[in-house]
């Protein structure tokens, strides 16, 4: 049976309880998913071909360090960056390095940063360059399944419903969706219940309170949902070597649905994607 207590009566760990934040809490967490935000959006004019991502990396650390945030990547659990840059077939996790980006790669860019003790998480897909039309199409579906997921996020569902909608959708399009990795509970603890998984059935799963705050951050491939982890223990990549998308917001449930915390300022929350292509109606 799911647990649902708040936050402040739980311990500082993940206890498999549901923790239900209250309306400090949420401005705490709105400020630190702003500045997450913001930092994404500084990120767009820097993504282009013969940029490294050791380069993004030291950009975010340096963000982080004038605003007087912390990046929660670094050190955390043995890893030495301050972000994570998943390009191409890299589901997640991909580690910056010194290789410069290439004309039509796709990478996608995870940001955490801890603000007086709040986490505020999110990713985007970025193009670099001009892109071929399936890597922009790829880009295109899992925006939308992250936006049909968000429609979900309200008092009364339950997380499957939340799968199920990014599941029907993808695969309706020809996409997968991966299977290994999941959105989590956030707040004060970086990862925290419930998982939020990309797939699944309506009606199924624990059931969605006010209070509750997590990540939903669909991956998405072009080919099979099947994923690898590399030697390096960190860097999940396709099985199949297709391309793979992944964006990611923080949502807090409210009484009537949820605020997304990391919506971007400055309307890049999809950059280089026609947006008519994605918000039009489904049939």
């Amino acid at each position: 049976m799911t647990s649902y207590l708040e936050a402040e009566l739980l311990p500082s760990r993940n206890t498999g309880a549901i923790r239900l934040y209250d309306a400090e809490a949420f401005e705490g967490m709105r400020r630190a998913c702003q500045l997450t935000a913001r930092c994404l959006d500084e990120l767009a004019a820097l993504v282009v071909p013969g940029t490294t991502t050791e380069e993004i990396d030291a950009y975010v650390f340096r963000f982080a360090m004038e605003a007087g945030a912390l990046p929660a990547t670094l050190n955390y659990r043995g890893y030495m960056k301050s972000v994570c840059t998943s390009i191409n077939h890299v589901v997640c996790h991909g580690i910056p390095n010194d290789k410069p980006l290439r004309e039509g790669d796709i990478v996608n860019i995870d940001v955490t940063l801890i603000v007086d003790g709040y986490h505020g998480d999110a990713s985007r897909m970025y193009p670099v360059g001009r892109l071929k039309r399936a890597a922009e199409r790829l880009c295109e579906v899992t925006y939308r399944s992250l936006l049909l997921a968000i429609d979900e996020v309200k008092p009364g569902n339950h997380m499957g419903d939340i799968g199920a909608a990014i599941q029907a959708y993808a695969e309706a399009e020809r996409c997968s969706v991966v299977r290994d990795f999941c959105g989590h509970g956030v707040g004060r603890l970086f990862h925290d219940a419930p998982n939020v998984l990309h797939y699944g059935r309506r009606g199924e799963g624990a059931e969605i309170r006010p209070g509750m705050i997590f990540t939903i951050e669909p991956m998405i491939n072009l080919g099979k949902p099947h994923v690898k982890v590399l030697p390096d223990g960190w860097t999940a990549v396709t099985r199949d070597r297709t391309l793979s998308a992944q964006y990611e917001h923080t949502v807090g449930v409210t009484e009537t649905g949820c605020d997304v915390f990391t919506r971007s300022p400055g309307g890049l929350e999809a950059p280089g994607l026609d947006m008519s292509n994605i918000l039009t109606p489904i049939a």
